[in-house]
Order: C-alpha cells, then sequence, then structure tokens
C-alpha cells in the first residue's frame, strides 16, 4: 500500500503472514470502510438526512444526490455493524437514525433535509435507486436502529419506501430495488400484498432475464456486465440469506456458483476488474458477487481465493488515487476521469462501492478471513474460457497477470431501440476490454474496432449478434456479426455486414473478419488495443491477410489508465465479401519481446481459400481453421485439421 492510503484510511501494518498476496485483513476492511465514511459524513446537513458531497450535479439534481449520499453510505454503515454484532465505536446509526426522521418528516419539500419523492424512473426515479440502499441498511442493522426508533418515524419511513412499490422502475435491474424494500418491510412484520407483487414480479422479469451459465441480461435486451455481480446476484441473494430462507438460498446461490466460475476471471493479477459497461465509477463494488459468495458457502473459489480476490481489488483502488486528499471517492475509476461517467452519476454515486463491504458479513473467525490468501484465479495457468449466454472470451496470462474480455454479446442497445452511430457507447461497442487498458473516448479513435469507411463516414457497432464460442485446452474462441451504421444519412448500406472472430492462445488473439456487400470505394481499419505510449503494457496488431497500411495514430484524450495514448491500426480497400485475418497481442510481460517483434514470430503460415482462413502457429505447428458459412461460423483448432 502507499503511505498515502494507509494515511488517509488509518489502515493498520500489512499482514503479509495471512495476506502473502494484498497484506490486507478484515481490519483493513473495517478501516477503510471507517475512514470512507468519516469523510463523507463531513459533509452532512444539518440533520443528518442528505449528505451533499462537492462536485458538479447529475442530471437527478441536487437533492436526490445528496440522498444518494446518505443511502450509498448507509449501506456501507449496515454491513460494518452488522458484520461487527452490532458494535458501533464512531456512532454511525445514532447519526443515520437522525437522517431518517430528518428526511422522512415532510418529503418531496424543497429544503435542507427533505427527500425528494419516489416516482416513476422517467419522472423522478433515482429515489427509486437510493430506497433499496436504505431499506437494506435498515435491515442489516434492524436491532440497533430499526427497533430503536419512534413508532411515528418508523411510519413515516415506510410509508416513503412504499413509493418505490407504487411507481413504475426502469426496464432492467431497478425491479430489484421495490424487491429490496417489499423484503424490508415483510422482515419486520409490514408485509402485504402490495409487498407480494413487487417481489413476485422482479423474480418473475429475473427468470426472464436469465440467459444461463450464471449469467443474466440486465433488461430484455443483451447487456452484460458488472450490474450481474452486484445487482442480479447480490440483491436476491442477499435477501434469501438475511432472511434464512434455505430454498431461495439455494436457487439463487446455485447461479452465483455458476457465475463466479467465469466472473472470477475477470480479475488482474493486480487486483483491477475488467474495464468494462457502465457505472464504472462503482470500482472495488465489483468484488460484490465474490465476497458474497464467500459469506454464503455459493462460491466455486476457497476462502483464500475469495479473499484475495476482493481485498486485491480493494487495494487496487486505495491506492491508486479513488479517493482524494479529502478521503472522498471521486467520480472516475482510479482519479477523477469524466469519460468513464453516465448522465446519472452525482458526487455520491461512486458510494455503491458500498456494496463491497458485503464481505464484512463474514465475521472475524469465519474462513473468509482466517485462511491464508491464496492465488487469484488469474494468478494461475494462462486460461481461456468461453461464456455462450453472454457472447464473451475470458483470456488470462499469468506472466503479466492481464485479463482480457472479448465481447461478441454486450451491446446494452434496447430491443425496441434504433441503431444510431451517435449512441455508439465505448464501454460496450469494442471488440476488447481489458484489466489494465480502457477504451479511448469517442471523439478519439476507437480501440479494438473493425469499422467500414463509405463516402467518407466511418461506421459504428451498435447491436451485436453472437455467432456461437467455445474453447479447449488453453485456447478458446467466440464470434458475432453486427450491422455497419453511420453517423449520417443514410445510415446503413444496403447488404453490408460484418461477421467477426476472436480466437485466442496465449497473450495471442487471431481476429478475422468477413466483410459482406461492401460498396466499391469501401475502405475497412481494424484497430487494436489502446495504451500509453511510454508505459510498461504494450499493444500490437499485425496483418495477417488482406490487410496493410499499418501505423499508429493517437488518441489525445486517452483512457482511464493512460493520460495519453495511441492506438495501432491496419487499412483495406474492400469491395463486396473481402476475409481479413491480422494477429493483435497486448502485454505486461516484460519478457514478451519488444514491441516490434512480440508476435512476429507467433504465426508462420497463414493460408486463405474463399470463406476459410487457416493459421498454422510456430510455437508447436498447431493449426487454426475459421470458416464462414451462411450466418454462421465453425471454429476448428488442433495439430492435423
Amino acid at each position: 500500500m502507499t503511505a498515502s492510503a494507509a494515511a488517509l484510511f488509518g489502515l493498520p501494518p500489512e499482514d503479509r503472514t495471512s495476506s502473502p498476496y494484498t497484506g490486507y485483513t478484515r481490519a483493513h476492511w473495517e478501516a477503510a470502510a471507517d475512514g470512507l465514511l468519516d469523510a463523507a459524513w463531513k459533509w452532512a446537513t444539518p440533520g443528518g438526512a442528505r449528505l451533499d458531497l462537492p462536485g458538479p450535479p447529475s442530471h437527478s439534481g441536487v437533492r436526490s444526490d445528496g440522498l444518494e449520499g446518505y443511502a450509498r453510505t448507509f449501506l456501507a454503515a449496515g454491513f460494518r455493524v452488522a458484520g461487527a454484532g452490532g458494535k458501533d465505536p464512531n456512532g454511525l446509526l445514532e447519526r443515520y437514525a437522525a437522517g431518517l426522521d430528518a428526511g422522512t418528516r415532510t418529503p418531496g419539500r424543497d429544503d435542507a433535509e427533505s427527500w425528494p419523492l419516489i416516482l416513476d424512473h422517467h419522472v423522478q426515479g433515482q429515489p427509486m435507486v437510493e430506497s433499496a440502499s436504505v431499506a437494506l441498511g435498515l435491515r442489516l442493522t434492524r436491532p440497533w436502529l430499526w427497533d430503536r426508533l419512534a413508532s411515528d418515524v418508523r411510519d413515516r419511513v415506510e410509508h416513503w419506501l412504499r413509493g418505490a412499490l407504487r411507481h413504475v422502475p426502469a426496464g432492467n435491474n431497478w425491479y430489484l430495488f421495490p424487491y429490496t424494500v417489499a423484503g424490508f418491510l415483510e422482515s419486520v412484520g409490514r408485509g402485504d400484498a402490495e409487498t407480494a407483487r413487487a417481489r413476485e414480479r422482479a423474480l418473475e422479469l429475473l427468470e426472464h432475464w436469465y440467459r444461463g451459465d450464471g449469467w443474466y441480461a440486465d433488461g430484455d435486451g443483451r447487456s452484460f456486465d458488472h450490474y450481474n455481480g452486484w445487482a442480479l446476484h447480490l440483491y436476491p441473494l442477499l435477501d434469501a440469506h438475511l432472511a434464512g430462507d434455505e430454498g431461495a438460498s439455494a436457487r439463487h446461490g446455485a447461479r452465483l456458483r455458476e457465475h463466479l466460475e467465469s466472473y472470477a476471471l475477470m480479475f488482474g493479477g493486480d487486483g483491477s476488474p475488467l474495464y468494462f459497461g457502465r457505472s464504472l465509477a462503482y470500482r472495488f463494488a465489483a468484488s460484490a458477487a465474490v465476497g458474497l459468495g464467500a459469506v454464503t458457502g455459493h462460491t466455486p473459489l476457497a476462502p483464500g481465493a475469495s479473499r484475495r480476490v476482493a481485498s486485491g481489488s480493494l487495494r487496487y483502488f486505495l491506492e491508486r488515487g479513488a479517493a482524494g486528499d479529502d478521503g472522498l471517492l471521486s467520480l472516475g475509476w482510479h482519479g477523477p476521469h469524466a469519460a468513464t461517467l453516465q448522465t446519472y452519476s452525482g458526487p455520491a454515486s461512486p458510494y455503491w462501492a458500498s456494496k463491497a463491504f458485503v464481505a464484512l458479513l463474514a465475521p472475524a473467525e469465519h474462513p473468509l478471513w482466517t485462511a491464508p490468501e491464496e492465488a487469484a484465479p488469474s494468478e494461475g495457468p494462462d486460461r481461456v474460457v468461453s461464456v455462450p449466454a453472454a457472447g464473451f472470451l475470458v483470456q488470462s496470462t499469468r506472466a503479466d497477470g492481464v485479463v482480457r474480455l472479448h465481447n461478441h454479446g454486450s451491446d446494452h442497445v434496447r430491443p425496441d431501440e434504433g441503431e444510431s452511430a451517435a449512441d455508439e457507447d465505448p464501454h460496450y461497442a469494442r471488440l476488447a476490454y481489458s484489466t489494465v487498458t480502457g477504451p479511448t473516448s469517442t471523439d478519439n479513435t476507437a480501440d479494438n474496432h473493425l469499422s467500414v469507411t463509405v463516402g467518407g463516414a466511418r461506421s459504428a457497432r451498435r447491436r451485436i449478434h453472437p455467432l456461437g464460442s467455445g474453447h479447449g485446452d488453453g485456447w478458446g474462441w467466440a464470434a458475432s456479426w453486427h450491422l455497419p451504421v453511420f453517423p449520417a444519412a443514410p445510415s446503413t448500406v444496403p447488404g453490408l455486414r460484418v461477421e467477426s472472430v476472436t480466437m485466442v492462445r496465449g497473450r495471442h488473439e487471431l481476429r478475422v473478419h468477413r466483410v459482406l456487400g461492401a460498396p466499391d470505394g469501401a475502405r475497412a481499419e481494424l484497430t487494436g488495443w489502446a495504451v500509453d505510449p511510454g508505459g510498461s503494457v504494450r499493444s500490437e496488431l499485425r496483418g495477417l491477410h488482406g490487410w496493410n497500411a499499418p501505423e499508429e495514430v493517437r488518441a489525445p484524450r486517452g483512457t482511464a489508465f493512460a493520460r495519453w495514448a495511441t492506438v495501432p491500426r491496419l487499412a483495406a480497400e474492400v469491395s463486396g465479401t473481402v476475409v481479413l485475418a491480422a494477429l493483435a497481442s497486448l502485454t505486461a510481460d516484460p519478457e514478451a519481446g519488444s514491441d516490434a517483434g512480440a508476435s512476429a514470430g507467433a504465426v508462420d503460415r497463414v493460408e486463405a481459400a474463399g470463406d476459410t482462413v487457416t493459421v498454422r502457429w510456430a510455437v508447436d505447428g498447431a493449426r487454426t481453421r475459421v470458416v464462414f458459412g451462411r450466418g454462421a461460423v465453425t471454429v476448428d483448432h488442433g495439430q492435423s485439421l
């Protein structure tokens, strides 16, 4: 840890005996929670109903942002106190009790304390999100807070919370917010037909959104990201665990266990989660699913491996400036980073990171804290895992601890939404993401992207249609197709389509694309990973078939990992149907060789015939064959084909 992180949060000395990888123990988690809460409470209103943290407001406004500060920090306080068996040396619950009283006296009034009303998601929905944190905080601390409130305060809190049951959530994980509110009300004897229906509806939708392999879509489309762990798995399993409902725990727990089979690999050797999807300012909340699995016993990981992943993620952010000198979590990744944000992000939004502290529900004598740390999944042998349900291919390399996610299935486009290039989201649209790189911004050259330029307009990738995936011993593949869309009318070109295949071995990525229906004069471009040209992470992109004009292009706005970045790019003139192949590499291994030669010898033969590409790998003579059919892709790999 850096001295500043230790001093900022009063962290105890490292314990390298029990925690040889991170040095973090349960005491570090408690100190981090205490430090974060202490810093945030300096910005509380006199009555304690709102924490108006400094910074630009979200699109929901300052009053909603203040409620967000109260609710999300309450979640951390709930885990902290409940995990300590009710011990509250910092008097946290007294403050939150006062805030409940002040915030619910005249809800909806425009004053310094009153909470905004909970309305429909498209009218005034953000308070519905926060109601779940308030309800969960109350449920966690019931014996020491709720049960000691005056009866009129309890009635007022219930009345405010019921707004979540009577208004329309957004069509995604939001349905779990009234579910959580209803669960709390039922746990304190205030359930009725209204609470029952809220819970039934959420569970109905959860079944509809389950796609297999332990992964849920976040709504009716194909949005797969960190919301799986910090929302779609967290709320129902934690509810069942707190209720002592063994049947529900078994159902939800089985899915979490399967989810963690692939998700636990998505943390780098340095502790970083994958930089992918929205709401990345929540940072170490990404480990919530790992902690919950350990707490409930529904995990494929050994206790020491769970702690290594969760503590590694917490430490990663604390020592990289996620909290400023004032101890407040900033809006960004390492530090402030505007390109990370969505319009719903306000000054207190990062405190959904509080969900990571679910690990504190495991008492001090739990194996999560007593077992010696073990290597994280990404620190073992090189691995490749395909996740067919989500269209993911996960690739990790032991030499540098880097994890890469090849995205052939998650697009964050609603089923009823048109494919507009203006709405392209860098956090979903790119072909690949990692734990050491971030996507370039929309006003710079797109990294990890296959584009087609027609009439001077460069295409975007929006809706992603999976074409299959699979993996074997040390290799794997995933494929998809998309309709190139353009920023100016006409937004599409009749018959134009792009099919993309990624096949990986070690650190190498064979990228094969088929462009169909390209008009005369069109140009295809393929980019690789965006990196700091002077940094330790290196990116390479080499044409194998059909590509030419290799160059490095600049991304002056940088990424979440680099203030200024460069991106390798290949180009080719295309017309009709064209098959193109390239080899990409991302590595932080100092033994991997220079940029110019890192992948030059990886492939020693490439054969292309019609819609088939065959590659022979130099290291062992193995061959990979990619065959494009009518709306289908076949990938074979072996010593002889």
